[in-house]
């Protein structure tokens, strides 16, 4: 048996008499990342007593080129993120942004063409241009939608959830069949990095089954539940985890248990806790796991968690019960659509609260009541006029107007 007196990481402070018995000494160069002694967890930073030349262990996403469309990826020794051009915008600039931004209180704003937008709601808000608002009681979560963004919810990190959890909560499928295939009901974790080691916290469905997994930082542990009643209307969840050791009931399943690999016992997440999707909802950036693919579809309600077996269930969220943020979250059975009358031949369209018109060939606007002219880029046919010439509407067809140095009915002679 050996004593120690104090335990080094790296290297430990260089004294003359070492060099003398010992040659050089070299530290360590590298990352460490879990530390554990006599199966006791450790935190490499809080529980040092002191330290030289240790910065933080930057994961180099910006080898990856996650920019899209001739974004830059800039990072520090913590962060990265896309620089975008101007007329892109997201966190991998991968949505086109709007020139005049329409829409209230928050909203995010998406070109439906290149004169019409869609105000994708903020929590709380629903209409047209989101003036509306509106009260959540039991949020109601619309998956991804055709703009690439998903409906969520986020509430601040939950306390104390290190080595101990509970997780209660009711959910209402929404009568679509690929609600069932590969759908996010929650999670918490280290997200934006993709390693094994990440330490997170997934509860989704896939393939008709409720799919529940966690890392501790030493390998995913996921237990997978018998497919789905669906003659229940209402589905009832109840999981949680102790140490290394966790468990799933799903409405009246047998209790099902699974022991994480490795040694480590203490699940490290620093995230907002999010329900039903993503603020930017990019699965290859996701920690190495499930991976769910899109958000939830349909009704999430009466979430509650508790971290002791000594306390209470409470909501999440500071003050209880309350997101920090949310985006087309509208409230459960209710239909923003009720109020909304689409003009000539128009299609209502709702995604939780965000709601829009879906306008016939030929219509534009808010609620389809302006015709497309002749000589908009959205008619069909589109106008046939080179570039450079001037298209100019008449009461039967159209002219085009040709620069200098060019003739012809399109302009397209020199």
């Amino acid at each position: 048996q050996i004593t120690f007196g104090s335990i080094f990481l790296g290297k430990a402070p260089v004294h003359e008499e070492v060099h003398r018995c010992a040659g050089q000494i070299y530290g360590y160069k590298g990352c460490i990342r879990d530390f554990q002694v006599n199966h006791k967890e450790l935190f490499i930073i809080d529980d040092a007593l002191e330290g030289r030349n240790v910065e933080n262990c930057n994961v180099p996403i910006c080898d990856y080129r996650p920019c899209h469309n001739g974004g830059t990826c800039i990072s520090d020794e913590e962060n990265w993120y896309c620089e975008c051009p101007k007329l892109y915008t997201g966190k991998l600039c991968q949505f086109a942004t709007c020139d005049e931004n329409p829409c209230g209180n928050g909203a995010t704003c998406f070109p439906k063409s290149r004169r019409d937008v869609v105000c994708l709601c903020p929590y709380g808000r629903s209409g047209i241009l989101c003036s509306d608002a509106i009260n959540i009681t039991q949020p109601s979560f619309s998956g991804t939608d055709v703009f690439g963004y998903t409906s969520f919810l986020a509430y601040s990190t939950i306390p104390n959830i290190t080595f101990y959890y509970e997780f209660r909560l009711k959910f209402q499928l929404a009568n679509y069949h690929s609600a069932l295939q590969d759908n996010l009901i929650f999670f918490t974790g280290q997200k934006g990095q993709g390693l094994n080691g990440d330490d997170f916290l997934e509860l989704g469905l896939r393939n008709g089954r409720v799919v529940y997994s966690y890392n501790l930082g030493s390998g995913t542990a996921t237990i997978i539940s018998k497919p789905l009643d669906l003659t229940l209307n209402v589905h009832v969840i109840h999981l949680g985890r102790n140490l290394q050791k966790g468990w799933l009931k799903v409405d009246d399943q047998k209790n099902k248990t699974i022991t994480s690999p490795g040694r480590l016992v203490g699940l490290n997440v620093f995230s907002q806790f999010y329900l039903g999707g993503y603020r930017e909802y990019t699965p290859e950036l996701l920690p190495k796991g499930p991976r769910f693919k899109n958000g939830f579809q349909g009704c999430i309600f009466d979430v509650q968690v508790r971290t002791s077996l000594n306390q209470g269930f409470k909501s999440p969220g500071t003050p209880e019960g309350h997101p920090n943020s949310g985006r087309s979250v509208g409230q459960c059975k209710d239909s923003p659509c009720s109020l909304i009358k689409c003009r000539n031949g128009g299609k209502c369209i709702e995604t939780g609260s965000t709601v829009y018109c879906e306008c016939l060939t030929g219509w534009k606007g808010a609620f389809c009541t302006e015709t497309v002219s002749v000589c908009e880029p959205e008619h069909d046919p589109p106008h046939l006029c080179q570039q450079g010439s001037t298209c100019v509407p008449l009461p039967n067809g159209y002219t085009c107007h040709c620069p200098l140095g060019t003739t012809g009915t399109y302009c397209e002679q020199g």
